[in-house]
């Protein structure tokens, strides 16, 4: 009669152990997760066409200054720019009666787009109406997104977001 427990012990220990290995652990999920994020920033990347969300952003001099969710943004596809961010710092040569935020749209020229082993990196020159702009993306691959904007007109500013692709509604 021992002996029958113990066997019967040890299947089911046996069982139960092989039932826990086909579960994945939580390191497998998230890499996993990982990889998912990744090829979909990868797919947004190649289609060349997507809109980053302001949510933060560091001037050149001074604070951080944390943004209103989904109000600022710029929509970006190979032949059309359009831009509507905030502006805190230092302006050069802005025009009277400006609303003060970098706001553009222009075709896109001298993009370039980069991948390396945590990012891609898009570079390009967008010539507004009153203003010439140098625009450089940072895109982690978990769509994380660090934009920095340089003008002939104002100081150098950068933001953070993320970037998504176009929703149905929103025109490109």
């Amino acid at each position: 009669m021992k002996m029958k427990l113990s066997i019967l012990a040890v299947l089911f220990s046996f069982f139960s152990i092989q039932g826990y290995a086909q579960e994945k652990t939580k390191k497998e999920l998230k890499a996993e997760r990982e990889l998912q994020k990744q090829k979909e920033t990868e797919v947004l990347i190649d289609s060349k066409s997507f809109v980053f969300d302001a949510e933060k952003l560091m001037p050149q001099t001074g604070r951080m200054i944390i943004l209103d969710y989904n109000t600022y943004f710029l929509k970006f596809n190979q032949d059309n720019v359009t831009c509507d961010l905030p502006f805190f710092g230092r302006g050069f040569n802005v025009g009277y009666g400006s609303d003060g935020g970098i706001k553009f749209e222009g075709k896109p020229e001298n993009l370039k787009i980069e991948k390396t082993k945590k990012y891609y990196s898009v570079k390009m020159t967008v010539k507004g109406k009153d203003d010439v702009y140098d625009v450089f993306f940072k895109i982690f691959f978990n769509k994380q997104t660090t934009l920095s904007i340089n003008s002939n007109n104002r100081s150098f500013i950068s933001y953070d977001g993320n970037v998504r692709a176009f929703k149905t509604d929103e025109k490109k």
